[in-house]
């Protein structure tokens, strides 16, 4: 330690204060039901008035909210579903590149939007995780990365 951080110690007016951690500006996607313009104008009302909210915008054919400020998603939610009196969760779908298998059981939602399926970060959803040993014979062998591949096709 030198000499300055010890003059600044003995001069420091923060002694005994908690300095406060600054949220970072936050993108959070909630998926919550809306039938008509009086549930969007609702869900719109409940997040607009929190502390730290920069914008709120709504997809309501996608049943989707995507709130932006310097935020905690839980607290989002859990305000929004106060609020509204609606059931409320953290926006469960990716975009259909991301997953590996997007047919996959667990992956595979009907009701997710085009061009969406559900997220899954476990990978005892995915049951195509780990493919058996004959099903990865049968698609290596029609591959076209696998040099010794059938010429036939």
């Amino acid at each position: 330690m030198g000499v300055l951080d010890h003059v600044s110690e003995m001069f420091d007016c923060s002694h005994g204060h908690k300095i406060k951690k600054r949220k970072q500006l936050q993108t959070v996607e909630i998926k919550v039901k809306m039938d008509c313009e009086g549930c969007e104008r609702k869900v719109r009302r409940s997040v607009e008035g929190m502390k730290g909210v920069s914008s709120v915008s709504l997809e309501p054919k996608a049943h989707k909210v995507t709130v932006v400020g310097y935020v905690d998603p839980n607290k989002v939610v859990a305000r929004m579903a106060h609020r509204t009196g609606k059931k409320v969760e953290l926006w469960p779908y990716v975009p259909y590149d991301v997953v590996a298998h997007p047919y996959a059981a667990g992956v595979y939602d009907k009701k997710a939007p085009s061009g969406y399926v559900r997220r899954a970060d476990d990978p005892g959803v995915s049951q195509l995780a780990r493919a058996s040993s004959t099903e990865v014979r049968y698609t290596t062998a029609f591959s076209d990365e696998n040099p010794a591949a059938c010429v036939v096709m």
